[in-house]
């Protein structure tokens, strides 16, 4: 069994494991986004790319009475490329509302299947451990799953992640800043994500800092 990570400490999405902090932290972290490592993941590199497990980036924010959980993984790719459900790949969202920052106090599973008793590739997704939700949230693909309050939704997304490519392999390459605001290498791809919301006062006691960071696991090792 093969693991992802990414971390994002102190509200900085850090390229490189997948964490976010709502509180600034003064100490290094590793993390990795959009087809990193690429010996694994960019078709580019790797003949047998493994989309399917690697995490692109991970969003948390509050939103009045609520926090909303993103990861995203599988990107970026084309507008018409379709969305990656891999049932042999499991997704974590940790939690950590106290200290240590890294023990997890919620682990949020999630994973995807495929209902042979359908035509067509029709798949589901359930996520376990949802605090504030008894049992699992279960149901199809590109759907809104409500359960307790707590809302769910998996499927193809354009992708948020803001960045030009070209600004910095120029800044790599002459040791000048060359970052141009106007360009955005993710401009018009998509990828795919899960979407949690839950209520503030079931994922943090209501006003608690939390740590959030996810990590992919492959089912049998690599694909």
């Amino acid at each position: 069994m093969r693991t992802n990570k990414k971390r994002i400490l102190g509200g900085v999405a850090f390229v490189g494991v997948a964490a976010l902090s709502f509180h600034i932290v003064d100490f290094p972290t590793n993390a990795a986004d959009h087809l990193d490592p690429p010996q694994r993941t960019s078709p580019d590199v790797a003949a047998m790319a493994d989309r399917a497990a690697d995490i692109a980036d991970v969003f948390t924010f509050f939103d009045g009475d609520t926090t909303k959980l993103i990861v995203t993984f599988a990107g970026p790719v084309p507008s018409d490329t379709a969305p990656t459900f891999d049932p042999n790949v499991r997704y974590y969202l940790n939690v950590s509302t106290g200290e240590p920052r890294t023990t997890s106090d919620t682990r949020i599973l999630i994973q995807f299947g495929e209902d042979e008793t359908q035509m067509g590739d029709q798949y589901g997704v359930r996520v376990s451990g949802l605090p504030g939700v008894t049992g699992d949230i279960i149901g199809p693909v590109e759907t809104d799953l409500e359960q307790e309050g707590v809302k769910v939704r998996a499927g193809l997304f354009d992708d948020p992640f803001f960045f030009d490519l070209q600004g910095f392999q120029e800044t790599l390459d002459t040791g000048t800043l060359s970052f141009d605001s106007s360009r955005d290498f993710f401009a018009g791809q998509n990828l795919t994500a899960v979407v949690i919301e839950i209520p503030n006062a079931d994922i943090s006691g209501g006003s608690n800092s939390i740590d959030v960071w996810t990590e992919t696991l492959r089912l049998g090792g690599t694909s």
